[in-house]
């Protein structure tokens, strides 16, 4: 008998959904790589940022490649925040709070901030503009980036935090052989349950994440046209 078919003597199919759970968090992981690199790549072609990109640690942690992601998004956020109290300081209050409304139209929002993006960044492209109106002051920083953060930052903290990434991609024994030397026996059914609940998070967050990012491509290759 397996040594996880011992450890799980009712639930046989436990090897099999630790490894499914295991790969659907790499994948993740690597899908958040990736969105945000495109996301940097925008940041710095249309608002004259100069991010670096990011990449897995192959040979890092869980948790040290949340922690990756996470001062990547920390440091999009803090560049979003300088164009957007340039935007406060060169636009009229009245234009400024129009940026705000979510009730004015996307269009109107950009011509505001043509008005002035040329005085903040060199350049007047209605890309430009569109990438701020889209990043600037919206749910995209307040609430989306601020949510992946949270959930990376409880699973990076999590009992499974300090598995290695390499792992994730070997037999099923090997990943619980990871576990086990993470964390007491005794405390691997807990594990996993909150190992569950934090990928439901993860996935959730993650979509959104990638939603929003892709609306701001597409509106810049619709600017760009």
């Amino acid at each position: 008998m397996a040594q996880s078919d011992f450890l799980y003597p009712e639930n046989p199919k436990r090897r099999q959904e630790v490894n499914r759970l295991h790969q659907e968090l790499l994948d993740c992981l690597s899908d958040s790589f990736h969105a945000t690199n495109k996301l940097i790549g925008v940041l710095n072609t249309h608002l004259g940022c100069t991010l670096p990109s990011i990449e897995m640690k192959r040979d890092g942690t869980i948790k040290e490649n949340c922690d990756i992601i996470i001062q990547a998004m920390m440091n999009i956020q803090k560049e979003l925040q300088k164009v957007d109290e340039a935007l406060k300081d060169k636009l009229e209050p009245t234009l400024y709070r129009k940026l705000q409304d979510i009730k004015e139209r996307e269009t109107e929002k950009i011509a505001i901030v043509q008005k002035v993006i040329s005085v903040i960044l060199g350049e007047a492209t209605s890309a430009a503009s569109a990438v701020a109106v889209k990043l600037v002051g919206s749910n995209v920083t307040t609430g989306i980036i601020n949510k992946l953060v949270t959930v990376l930052a409880q699973i990076g903290a999590s009992l499974l935090g300090s598995i290695g990434v390499a792992v994730l991609g070997l037999g099923i024994d090997m990943i619980f052989r990871a576990i086990l030397g993470a964390v007491e026996k005794t405390q691997l059914q807990a594990a996993i349950k909150s190992y569950e609940k934090h990928l439901v998070e993860f996935k959730s967050a993650s979509e959104k994440y990638h939603h929003a990012i892709t609306e701001v491509t597409n509106t810049v290759k619709h600017q760009m046209k």
